[in-house]
């Protein structure tokens, strides 16, 4: 049985890095709920969103973090607007389904430009 945490992953990297709309039957809840004001909810949706993925769009997942049925990845998408975006996307599984979904994204700002000269997109350091 997979966990919540394979599920999102498997979710991510099949609609953005494989663009395979079949993830949708796989692990989409027919009543899926979805936060981002420029998708509708259902899974309907998201096979024309991955096809609308141009040639030039990528997708790193990065740091995961699991509570219960949600989990957060960070990640980083270039071609999804004008600048590279980093995101965090939260899932609500149920069942083995995506059944929620919200997403936090903004433009990435190198690290010769941020403050504190960290990049916006990186693991943390073991301690």
């Amino acid at each position: 049985m997979e966990t919540n945490r394979q599920i999102a992953l498997r979710v991510l990297t099949g609609a953005f890095i494989d663009r395979d709309p079949s993830i949708v039957a796989q692990y989409f809840a027919p009543n899926y709920i979805q936060h981002n004001p420029s998708i509708p909810d259902g899974p309907a949706a998201i096979p024309g969103l991955i096809a609308s993925l141009g040639k030039d769009f990528s997708y790193e997942p990065g740091m995961v973090v699991t509570e219960g049925d949600l989990v957060m990845v960070h990640g980083r998408y270039v071609g999804w607007g004008p600048k590279p975006m980093v995101a965090v996307d939260i899932f609500r599984l149920a069942d083995g389904k995506v059944a929620e979904h919200w997403d936090v994204m903004q433009e990435e700002v190198p690290a010769s430009a941020t403050a504190s000269g960290n990049p916006m997109f990186s693991m943390p350091e073991a301690k």
